[in-house]
């Protein structure tokens, strides 16, 4: 997902959809770890993913903490 895309989203809906990202992300690497998957990057690719979602949801938590000063 692009940080443009990610940007765009509310606030409850990057909640629901880091859930999502990161329910993915463990199921890829259960199944990485009974047999190789055929393209291991996608794990690289959640894993980023993930903390895209968390980076913004800071920005927004700090950014939100500054406005309440």
């Amino acid at each position: 997902m692009k940080q443009e895309v990610i940007k765009e989203l509310s606030t409850a809906d990057l909640l629901e959809r880091l859930e999502e990202e990161r329910k993915q992300l463990v199921r890829l690497k259960l199944n990485h770890a009974v047999s190789p998957l055929e393209n291991p990057n996608k794990i690289k690719t959640f894993r980023r993913t993930v903390a895209r979602i968390l980076t913004e949801l800071k920005k927004r938590q700090m950014q939100e903490s500054q406005n309440k000063q």
